[in-house]
């Protein structure tokens, strides 16, 4: 039989990070590789209560279809927290999504035609890549130290009329842990006032924030509603669950429903209605407060591991909040290779290149803090040294 598959099919490939976390799988090895949330962290027991209270209170309802917009009190929390970190919306504004990845989706969907321009960061998020790749849009990096130099984006706003939007995520950004200052939130907005651009904030890890000030949303600053506003319940809550959230102008709102309804209809309704009592039951701030501690004291204990461990001749970011670590190695080491030479060493980590867009740099590595135990960073991270030490030796040899 001859290839039926869709053009769009030969774009389309496996994550590379999901391919990683298939090797790293055995029980043996340390894994920095994943984003993944701390498991002790999740409230079972809890949760057991919610889902209790939900099939006691509502059964049928709860196991019935739902609208696509999504449950309204669980959309009335989702506004009330959006207008806690500055952000003014009603029920309107907000979409309950299967996870933010599907919000990712169908932002391509609705806004991205073939040979469209996407500014984003350099580097940014691997699944945002993937998703917007499948609609075929090209990429435009800027570069990034404390977040996206606004300098460059205006060079590139200016030398790309065709742009569609600014993706970005500004804070503890994935994969190189790094949060924008807060002047840059601001001349983004007005860069995109200017070149009539829309802003696609993603922010999955704002809310863990455990160091530092906090800073209000890019959408706080909103004065033309271009900016749609994507997160989830994965990093503050539970992953499993597969709830995450759009908050835009209503008219985005409307556009983006008709696209779901073409998906998924809805998205879970037990989900959606156990996550809407746990909040109502239960204080969400304060789990989120544990979370925060855990994962600033992983991280710190990676960030002291890395100053005894690592060649003195690496760069890394010093997140403070959020779920990673990005490392850059000397000019001439393929990171790569390193993840290959560290997984003989049973450690793993996510080589930063996939996180290019367009595949400008290779020595770069992404670690995970949150998923491991303070005693595995500490070995993973002396195991990852060892590593590092033997290739960049090498590497000098031959020079």
């Amino acid at each position: 039989m001859k290839n039926k598959f869709a053009e769009r099919a030969r774009i389309v490939k496996s994550s590379e990070t999901r391919e990683i976390l298939k090797v790293t799988e055995r029980p043996e090895v340390i894994s920095f590789a994943g984003g993944l949330p701390a498991p002790e962290l999740f409230p079972v027991e809890n949760l057991k209560n919610a889902c209790n209270a939900v099939l006691d209170e509502e059964g049928a309802a709860s196991l019935q279809y739902g609208t696509t917009e999504g449950y309204i009190p669980l959309r009335e929390a989702i506004s009330h927290r959006m207008k806690g970190i500055g952000i003014n919306s009603t029920i309107k504004n907000v979409l309950i999504t299967s996870g933010s990845q599907q919000a990712i989706d169908l932002t391509g969907r609705l806004f991205i035609n073939e040979g469209y321009t996407i500014i984003c960061e350099s580097p940014t998020y691997l699944a945002a890549i993937n998703a917007f790749k499948s609609y075929d849009a090209k990429f435009v990096e800027v570069v990034m130290d404390d977040g996206m130099v606004m300098e460059e984006l205006e060079k590139k706003l200016n030398n790309h009329p065709d742009t569609k939007f600014i993706y970005t995520i500004p804070d503890f950004q994935n994969p190189t842990g790094r949060t924008l200052k807060l002047e840059r939130r601001k001349r983004m907005i007005e860069l995109a006032n200017q070149y009539d651009v829309l802003i696609v904030e993603d922010n999955p890890y704002g809310a863990v924030r455990f160091a530092g000030e906090e800073l209000p949303p890019v959408k706080h600053f909103d004065t033309e509603n271009r900016v749609i506003y994507i997160s989830t319940f994965s990093k503050i809550f539970t992953p499993g669950l597969r709830l995450g959230w759009i908050c835009a102008d209503e008219t985005f709102i409307e556009k983006y429903v008709a696209f779901k309804q073409t998906a998924d209809l809805h998205t879970d309704s037990l989900a959606q209605r156990i996550t809407a009592k746990y909040m109502e039951i239960y204080d969400m701030e304060e789990h989120i407060k544990k979370i925060k501690a855990v994962y600033k004291t992983k991280c710190t204990e990676m960030m002291r591991s890395m100053k005894e461990f690592f060649p003195k001749n690496l760069s890394y970011s010093e997140p403070e909040g959020g779920l990673f670590i990005w490392v850059e190695l000397p000019e001439g080491i393929d990171s790569t290779h390193i993840f290959t030479e560290c997984l003989k060493n049973n450690v793993a980590c996510v080589p930063g290149t996939p996180f290019f867009p367009n595949g400008t740099q290779k020595n770069t590595l992404r670690l995970n803090y949150s998923n491991m135990s303070n005693e595995k960073i500490i070995e993973g991270i002396k195991r990852m040294g060892e590593v590092l030490h033997r290739e960049l030796e090498k590497e000098l040899t031959l020079l």
